[in-house]
């Protein structure tokens, strides 16, 4: 068996908006991100996570946001494409860690939500995904409550 991990991490500043998309749920806030996406961070570090667990590059050369075709583009889809590409070389993940930092909004009631989508966009099991959360304590641009950000480790898995 041939194991691999990978890190990713993301972060986006607040702008516009009326609601967030976090790990593929919409979740009402008063703000939104500035991005070229739909600016889910938690599957924004995931993506890179599983690329760079695969050796694979990062989200940025396989969605570039200097390309109009993923404006505004649905995270989940960018995640299912990434799922593929490591299936198409042989990789099955075998269990996800996220962790996503923000004063605000309080992300718990919505972590169940976040797994589920998780699971069907990677084809794995809900016990394979955790998710967590964290504030940054009203230190630095998170804690000021100017973004969010998000940390993912994945573990990747080839042969049988």
């Amino acid at each position: 068996m041939h194991f691999r991990i990978g890190h990713g991490f993301d972060v986006h500043a607040f702008g516009p908006g009326d609601h967030l998309i976090i790990g593929g749920v919409r979740i009402p806030y008063s703000r939104g991100v500035v991005a070229h996406s739909d600016g889910d961070v938690l599957i924004h570090a995931l993506c890179d996570a599983l690329l760079g667990a695969a050796a694979q590059g990062d989200i940025g050369q396989h969605f570039p946001d200097t390309s109009e075709d993923w404006r505004g583009a649905d995270s989940r889809g960018l995640l299912r494409h990434v799922a593929g590409l490591l299936a198409k070389d042989g990789y099955r993940v075998e269990n996800v860690d996220c962790t996503v930092i923000a004063q605000a909004p309080k992300i718990a009631s919505h972590v169940a939500a976040m797994r589920l989508a998780l699971s069907d966009d990677l084809g794995i099991g809900i016990e394979q995904i955790s998710i967590k959360a964290t504030t940054n304590e009203k230190m630095g641009h998170i804690g000021r409550g100017e973004g969010l950000a998000a940390h993912a480790v994945a573990l990747i898995q080839r042969g049988a």
